[in-house]
């Protein structure tokens, strides 16, 4: 499959998750004139990648690997885009689950500087991330449910246990792999950040 073909689909699966028009975020993402796009389309329909109506065939989902990573991302710093980048190659789409405010106070022990939806915008605009939702509070497999990711990546901070995320997966006949990522820098965390800041400012 060429480039070009992976990208539209990535951009198609995208679009499905978040129910906007396949063909009209094609046109933002990649810059293509609409001659080129529609013949790259007709070449996928040919190929039984895509439908007619511009969704996914249950092939053209299997030929993308998707991957699923999740945090709570309230102050974005190097550990957080040294894992994404990780994350992101190890597939086609990386999609990004921010956890709710209520979500994050119960994994912190306080009250996140940025709102869920500020945080879903910060990660949204790095790069390697294709797509940021905000994660459920009551159940993380409803999410899982949603993506189907063939990959899930986990950082080298988080405290979901490989086994848990496995056998939610099995609950929910999902086969999902099991990354954990690890990052050159440990010791940077967004808790820490805002603790030193907090007493910079009190020490001046």
């Amino acid at each position: 499959m060429e480039q070009s073909e992976k990208t539209i689909l990535s951009i198609m699966y995208v679009a499905q998750i978040q129910e906007k028009n396949a063909f009209e975020e094609i046109k933002k993402k990649t810059l293509l004139e609409e001659n080129i796009i529609k013949s790259n389309i007709e070449n996928l329909i040919k190929k039984q990648f895509v439908n007619e109506d511009n969704t996914l065939t249950e092939s053209g989902r299997n030929s993308l690997i998707v991957v699923l990573a999740g945090g709570v991302f309230d102050i974005i710093h190097p550990g957080h885009i040294h894992t994404l980048n990780a994350a992101k190659e190890l597939g086609d789409v990386l999609v990004v689950v921010v956890a709710t405010d209520n979500t994050a106070m119960k994994m912190k022990k306080r009250r996140p500087l940025h709102v869920q939806e500020q945080r879903q915008e910060l990660v949204n605009s790095l790069s390697m991330v294709d797509l940021c939702l905000i994660g459920q509070e009551d159940d993380i497999f409803k999410t899982v449910n949603h993506v189907k990711p063939q990959i899930i990546a986990l950082g080298y901070d988080q405290v979901h246990q490989e086994k848990f995320i496995t056998e939610g997966c099995k609950k929910i006949e999902l086969d999902a792999k099991v990354a954990r990522l690890q990052s050159p820098i440990p010791e940077s965390s967004s808790s820490k950040i805002q603790k030193e800041y907090g007493e910079s400012i009190h020490g001046i």
